[in-house]
């Protein structure tokens, strides 16, 4: 007899459940928005049409979490938690990186700010726009490929990344660089986010990119560790782990390199934010295979993890 195509009532119920409740939640703490639903109609869509697309729909859940997760920063706020930094960080941006011109001493961001040109300009915003995409097309190719271990191990730390980087959010509340350029050094809740130096990309191609990405922004107090810097770290990291082609880990040594870059250029991020998103990124890669990897529960739930996405 035909095998039927559609998940088993024991794998049907829980994800019916699960996703009206988030729906509920959701609604109920933050408000539904198109992506919402976007979102939990693409996995139903996926999980019930056949099992291959089930597999993809389990395999893509680590990145569902992850956005999810964001998302619901906006329950409970950072700031609700321990107080802003503005001036601190600002002062030892300055002490450790400042230039020295015309007599005064300005942080780097200050000094992009004075001194860009269009075709910076127009790579930052090229750079910027790789931040998530470049990784997800990363990861979908590897399971495409049919390298499902190293695409799990991949997205699995991309999310545990995430998550130190969201808990550093909570731990040290602080603001960008833009902030203190705009407003100084007294916090201001309700701030919306800002597209900074971005801003001159969009302007020079007369289009919102970066004005509707900043416009949903769930929280400006959230620059330490910058994540920008952390993902295209983690894409690399299992490009060279999976053996990849030497011109694809070449280009992500660029489009890496080109964010960190950007995220100065554009006042988004400190180089000390910069640096910290680094080491969160070879934090999460260390944790993840030297520590869960090595842990005999956690090494089993992975194992069959795997088995299922196969």
């Amino acid at each position: 007899m035909r095998k039927s195509i559609f998940p088993s009532a024991k794998e049907a119920l829980p994800v019916i459940v699960i996703t009206v409740l988030f729906l509920l939640l959701t609604a109920a703490c933050i408000g539904l928005r198109a992506e919402h639903f976007l979102m939990t109609g693409l996995f139903v869509v996926l999980f019930f049409a056949g099992k291959t697309t089930r597999k993809l729909a389990v395999a893509l859940l680590p990145f569902i979490i992850f956005g999810i997760s964001y998302d619901w920063m906006r329950v409970y706020p950072n700031y609700q938690v321990n107080p802003i930094d503005v001036q601190g960080l600002y002062e030892a941006e300055k002490s450790l990186f400042g230039i020295s011109l015309g007599g005064t001493t300005l942080i780097p961001c200050e000094y992009f700010a004075q001194n860009h040109c269009s075709i910076a300009d127009f790579f930052a915003g090229i750079f910027y726009l790789c931040w998530v995409p470049v990784p997800i097309v990363f990861g979908l190719w590897l399971y495409l490929k049919g390298e499902r271990t190293v695409y799990l191990r991949f997205s699995m730390v991309f999310l545990l990344v995430n998550l130190i980087g969201f808990a550093g959010y909570y731990i040290y509340p602080a603001a960008p660089p833009w902030y203190a350029m705009n407003y100084g050094f007294e916090p201001i809740l309700d701030t919306p986010g800002n597209v900074a130096g971005l801003g001159r990309f969009d302007e020079l191609l007369g289009c919102s990119v970066f004005h509707s990405i900043y416009g949903r922004n769930a929280n400006v107090f959230a620059a330490v560790p910058s994540l920008h810097a952390a993902y295209m770290v983690v894409a690399l990291a299992y490009a060279v782990m999976g053996h990849c082609k030497k011109w694809l880990i070449a280009l992500f040594s660029v489009i890496m390199v080109g964010i960190w870059w950007t995220a100065v250029y554009s006042g988004h991020h400190y180089l000390i934010d910069v640096m910290l998103g680094v080491a969160c990124a070879l934090s999460g890669v260390l944790i993840f295979e030297k520590g869960l990897m090595k842990w005999g529960a956690f090494k089993r739930f992975f194992e069959r993890y795997n088995c299922y996405i196969k």
